[in-house]
């Protein structure tokens, strides 16, 4: 049997994954991050985008927003500030939360630099929510 290691994926929400998998591939601030069972003690950022979990030979794919991943024994910990399976995105609710992020970053005006931030993060988000449900098509 191969080994694994717990992965959990938690939002201020809740806990969207908690599960032992093989692999876990995600976007850290230094690139495309591979994860592996006894991979040595790590905390970095997570960029918004895929998360690519490999289970038993299964591939799951997951979107994840801006956070931190933590990696200490066999335990991997991604803190987000959002984060869902492909079969609970609302293609079409991803797509009109970009658009009206995009529109308000685009109007800038009285946008301040915390609210820029978080629109350009909302709009990385829905991007990655989007590019997770037309996987696989």
């Amino acid at each position: 049997m191969a080994e694994t290691f717990k992965l959990e994926i938690v939002t201020p929400e809740a806990r969207i994954y908690s599960e032992e998998v093989n692999v876990v591939t995600l976007p850290g601030s230094e690139g495309e991050l591979g994860i592996y069972p006894n991979h040595v003690p790590l905390m970095t950022q997570v960029h918004a985008g895929e998360i690519v979990v490999n289970r038993s030979g299964n591939e799951e794919v997951l979107a994840v927003g801006e956070g931190f991943i933590e990696v200490t024994g066999n335990h991997v910990a991604i803190l987000t500030d959002n984060a869902a399976n492909s079969a609970d995105i609302d293609e079409a609710a991803a797509e009109e939360a970009k658009a009206k992020a995009e529109k308000r970053l685009s109007e800038g005006g009285d946008v301040s630099e915390d609210e820029a931030r978080a629109l350009s993060q909302a709009i990385l988000y829905s991007e990655a929510q989007i590019k997770v449900k037309r996987r696989g098509r």
